[in-house]
C-alpha cells in the first residue's frame, strides 16, 4: 500500500516517515511540506537516516494521485484543504490533526460522505485502551466521584485541553449522562467555591519535551481511581496511524475512529 505523509518535516512527520520505512506492507510513495519550504527536493528517508529516493515536495494535488492514503498530523487549515484534495482525487485519508473547532469538524464529517477518513483525537492503541477504561470506570463508579483530568505536553504544542484530554472528557461524561460543554471546568484560579458535584476538571500542563500524559481520576470518598497512560515516545502514535490506514484503505465512504480500526465498539 503507497502512503502519503502531510507535513513530513515536523516531528511527527519525521516519525511517520521512519515508522512507514520500516513496514514491510507499506510503501512511502509521497513526502510533502508547504511551498517554499527549505527542505523541499531533499531526500524524505535523510531526515531519519534512511534514505529512500522520494523527494519532499509540495505541488500537493498532483503528488496524491501516487498515494493510497494521506496521513496528516499538521494543523486543522491545512488538513481541511488536504481533506478536499482527497475528497477530490478518492483518496482514504488518516487525520491525527487536533485542536478543530465544531464548524471544522463538520467540514470534516461532509467531506467523508465522498471518500473514507480515519479520524481521532489519539492514534496510540493504549490511549484509545484508556479512552474505554476511563468510560467503564465512570459507568461503573457514577455520581459519588468527582472527576479530574490532567494532561502533559511539550512546550511547543499550541492547542489546550489536548484533543485526547476532550475525548476522555466525552466518554466520561457519556457514561454519566452529563453535557460535557456545561460540566467542564478548566483550571480554577481565585476563591472558586466548593466543587459542583458534577463538574468535570480538566488541567493542562505544558512543558520541556513531554510527548503526552493523560490521566482520569476518579476522587471518592476513601479511595482515589485513576486511568493513567504515559507515551514516551511519538513512534506509539505513527504505529496506530499505519494501523489506521490498514484499515481505511478500500472502506466505503464515511468517518471513522480508532474504535472502529481497534474494534472496540
Amino acid at each position: 500500500m503507497k502512503v502519503a505523509i502531510a507535513g513530513s518535516t515536523g516531528r511527527m512527520g519525521r516519525t511517520l516517515i521512519e515508522a512507514v520505512l520500516q513496514d514491510a506492507e507499506l510503501e512511502l510513495a509521497v513526502a510533502l511540506e508547504q511551498a517554499g519550504h527549505p527542505s523541499l527536493g531533499q531526500d524524505a528517508g535523510g531526515l531519519v537516516g534512511a534514505a529512500c529516493g522520494i523527494k519532499l515536495r509540495a505541488d500537493f494535488a498532483e503528488a496524491l494521485k501516487g498515494a493510497d492514503v494521506l496521513i496528516d498530523f499538521t494543523r486543522p487549515e491545512g488538513t481541511l484543504a488536504h481533506l478536499q484534495a482527497c475528497a477530490a482525487l478518492g483518496k482514504a485519508m488518516v487525520i491525527g490533526t487536533t485542536g478543530f473547532s465544531e464548524a471544522q469538524r463538520a467540514g470534516v464529517a461532509q467531506a467523508a460522505k465522498r471518500v473514507s477518513v480515519v479520524m481521532a483525537p489519539n492514534m496510540a492503541v493504549g490511549v484509545n485502551v484508556g479512552f474505554k477504561l476511563a468510560e467503564t470506570a465512570a459507568r461503573i463508579l457514577g455520581d459519588a466521584y468527582d472527576v479530574e483530568i490532567i494532561e502533559a505536553h511539550h512546550r511547543h504544542k499550541v492547542d489546550a485541553p489536548s484533543g485526547t484530554a476532550l475525548k476522555l472528557g466525552e466518554m466520561v461524561a457519556g457514561a454519566l449522562g452529563r453535557d460535557l460543554a456545561k460540566s467542564a471546568v478548566h483550571g480554577r484560579h481565585g476563591d472558586t467555591g466548593e466543587r459542583p458535584a458534577k463538574a468535570i476538571g480538566f488541567h493542562a500542563v505544558r512543558g520541556g519535551d513531554i510527548v503526552g500524559e493523560h490521566t482520569v481520576m476518579f476522587a471518592g470518598p476513601g479511595e482515589r481511581v485513576e486511568v493513567t497512560v504515559r507515551s514516551s515516545s511519538r513512534m506509539t502514535y505513527a504505529l496506530g496511524a499505519l494501523r489506521a490506514a490498514k484499515f481505511v484503505r478500500g472502506r466505503s465512504a464515511g468517518l471513522y475512529d480508532m474504535f472502529d480500526v481497534l474494534g472496540l465498539k
